[in-house]
């Protein structure tokens, strides 16, 4: 019997769909000798989810119900079962049965190949099919990552979340930040079934609005705060630049294009306007540079704990 993972489903008002999900997880760990934990994360259901399941599971010793007091979102869900999974393998399966416990072996195989990760690839047709396409080749093109869909059926090394910050929704970018720390990733093809019973908690155009921004913010946080001059140095340098050009432009209408003969242009107030501009670009450019430097020097200092942490541990 294999019993070195943990099986982690978060559900929110999954009540209609609970006991075809705990009776095919029994009859799937029976069939391919499984005996490895489950963790079911109650993410503040109004339904019933947490008592149904726990009822369904009765006497199934390595079946465990945590309650979330209210709804936290799936990030938070998954995050809970990793602080308290006491095992190495971490499964991440969805309540909703649109992919069967039959998958998870074919998972738990690949992982010991010496993956870290292993991310599902779903086929077959679905509502969102299409945005998600669009959303999926961003996220490769932007981010390098080596799998062709990011929000699927996931198992992974329970080691590779230590040191990871996954803020509310970001379970979406997990395989992204832990690649960019050097995680190793794989994929298989997993079929997608609809769902039995329930409604789908993830819809809308909010809901795409909201990925966009962060897949942004995950952007913006993997290539700046690693090295932050390239952001505040690139803008301190540009605004310099832009106050040089200014006062080039200044020096010309106020002193040269005179002397080529031609009637001088001043503006009602002189040229002080375009020297407050100057001092204002040139002053902004060189504090952006200089908050730069300093953001540096923190960085620098993040990297040298983190990795004493990892030699520590």
């Amino acid at each position: 019997m294999r019993r070195d993972f943990t099986v982690v489903i978060p559900a929110y008002d999954e009540a209609p769909v609970l006991p075809d999900l705990v009776r095919e997880l029994r009859a799937s760990f029976d069939r391919h000798g499984l005996d490895g934990e489950v963790l079911l994360i109650d993410d503040g259901s109004t339904d019933g989810t947490a008592d149904i399941a726990e009822k369904e599971a009765a006497g199934w010793e390595r079946f465990r119900v945590i309650r979330h007091p209210m709804n936290r979102g799936k990030t938070e869900a998954m995050l809970t079962a990793a602080e308290v999974a006491t095992e190495p393998f971490l499964v991440l399966f969805d309540a909703d049965l649109q992919h069967t416990p039959d998958e998870i072996p074919r998972f738990l195989e690949r992982l010991d190949e010496g993956w870290d990760i292993v991310t599902g690839r779903k086929v077959g047709s679905y509502d969102k099919k299409a945005v998600s396409s669009v959303y999926n080749r961003l996220s490769r093109r932007i981010f390098d990552v080596p799998v062709s869909d990011l929000n699927s059926m996931k198992a992974f090394r329970a080691s590779v979340l230590e040191g990871l910050s996954l803020r509310h929704d970001w379970h979406r970018f997990f395989v992204v930040l832990a690649h960019a720390r050097g995680a190793s990733v794989s994929e298989i093809d997993v079929e997608l079934h609809p769902r039995r019973a329930g409604e789908a908690k993830y819809g809308g155009s909010l809901r795409i609005l909201i990925g966009l921004l962060d897949l942004v913010s995950v952007w913006f946080l993997l290539l700046f705060s690693r090295k932050p001059l390239l952001l505040f140095g690139g803008t301190g340098l540009a605004l310099a630049v832009l106050g040089f050009v200014v006062t080039i432009i200044t020096v010309y209408l106020r002193f040269v294009h005179p002397m080529l003969g031609f009637d001088p242009y001043i503006p009602p107030m002189g040229y002080r306007p375009l020297l407050y501009l100057v001092m204002l670009l040139e002053t902004l450019g060189f504090l952006f540079f200089g908050f730069g430097l300093v953001s540096e020097q923190v960085a620098q200092v993040r990297d040298e704990l983190d990795a004493a942490r990892r030699k520590g541990g």
